[in-house]
């Protein structure tokens, strides 16, 4: 986004981000079907509906955008997350607190439920090969 865009473009733009079936979750799900694991997507029953869950398994992978889920956090150096929102601070400060809250709560849940969450980061993506090494690591051998 540029600072020439007006509040009604900046608006749209907005407007068209998806929660789901986004570039970095679709480049998992292509990878961990190649492996030959298969999952479900999104279920409704479980908290914040995660991206792969493998049922029988009792293990989720959760594929989380450096920047809405507030990376720098979590990881200063993080290359994809970008600095906070200079316009309408006072919506997208709170929001993003809101987005860090609700994932620490849903993992709880999980957690507590007996479920084991791998969380990928966007920017890990870029190293595939690692991503694959902790992907069979963490499912194990597929049955």
């Amino acid at each position: 986004m540029t600072s020439s865009q007006t509040s009604e473009q900046r608006s749209r733009n907005m407007s068209r981000i998806r929660s789901k079936d986004t570039a970095p979750e679709l480049k998992v799900r292509r990878l961990v079907h190649s492996l030959g694991y298969r999952y479900r997507l999104h279920r409704k029953d479980l908290p914040g509906k995660p991206d792969l869950v493998f049922g029988p398994r009792k293990k989720i992978v959760e594929v989380r955008g450096c920047y809405w889920h507030a990376h720098l956090r979590y990881e200063p150096g993080c290359p994809e997350a970008r600095s906070p929102s200079k316009s309408n601070t006072g919506y997208w400060g709170p929001k993003m607190d809101r987005n860090v809250e609700r994932d620490t709560a849903n993992l709880a849940k999980l957690h507590a439920l007996g479920w084991d969450v791998l969380i990928l980061w966007e920017c890990e993506l870029r190293d595939m090969e690692s991503v694959e090494d902790r992907i069979r690591d963490f499912l194990g051998a597929r049955t």
